[in-house]
């Protein structure tokens, strides 16, 4: 594995634990271990080889499409920032949060969606801006599933003074489907899309192997420390 990260200084870097946490050391030189320690240490780095040598994340991207995308170890979201002719485009996408349940449909269909997996869910909040000195934001809720993107709200807001109240009417997807249509090709004319939809969960995948391994190299440090 120590090999495997020398040749992966991005990965390195990724999972380097933070300054609260203790620096790891050799675990042949600490005696004191007691049995259940010794044992414990050994399964988690068992599992840090698993997935650092056989299912590697791989670097993240920096960008997708007109989007500059912003992470940081740890998080459990990431930002995306974007330019429309003069409107500012920022999306906050969390990691997974949910996921589809089977449908109600025939055993084959049933099957079918087994074989395929869950249908994971990450939510977004877009928010529409005319620069950063601009007054009001347009705000929109939405649902990414693995290859479509579904707006639930959308909320007119303030910067500056008193916000405006958002109306907590009607579900968005009862509207009239003029408006609906309206609003979705609004927003995929700046890039939020179905293919946005697509990106995240890829990028959320790789995104949650990065983390597991980072926080049980980080596990791995405190249980060593003894």
């Amino acid at each position: 594995m120590a090999r495997f990260l020398r040749n992966k200084p991005w990965l390195l870097s990724l999972l380097k634990p933070s300054p609260s946490s203790p620096p790891s050391r050799s675990f042949l030189s600490e005696p004191h271990l007691s049995t259940f320690d010794s044992n414990l240490l050994r399964i988690l780095r068992s599992e840090i080889a698993c997935l650092a040598d056989y299912r590697p994340p791989h670097p993240p991207v920096s960008s997708f499409k007109s989007f500059a995308v912003e992470d940081h170890p740890g998080e459990q979201w990431i930002r995306l920032r974007s330019k429309h002719g003069a409107d500012d485009i920022k999306v906050d996408a969390t990691m997974f949060d949910g996921a589809a349940p089977v449908p109600e449909a025939p055993l084959f269909k049933k099957v079918e969606a087994y074989e395929k997996g869950l249908r994971l869910h990450i939510s977004l909040v877009v928010e529409v801006s005319r620069g950063e000195e601009s007054d009001s934001v347009l705000e929109f809720i939405c649902s990414a599933w693995p290859d479509s993107l579904v707006v639930q709200k959308v909320f007119p807001l303030r910067r500056k003074g008193m916000a405006v109240t958002p109306y907590m009417g009607r579900d968005f997807r009862e509207l009239e489907e003029g408006l609906r249509k309206s609003v979705q090709e609004y927003l995929e004319e700046r890039g939020v899309d179905d293919e946005l939809a697509e990106f995240l969960h890829e990028y959320m995948l790789n995104k949650d192997k990065a983390e597991l391994l980072r926080w049980l190299m980080i596990v791995e440090s405190y249980v060593q420390r003894g």
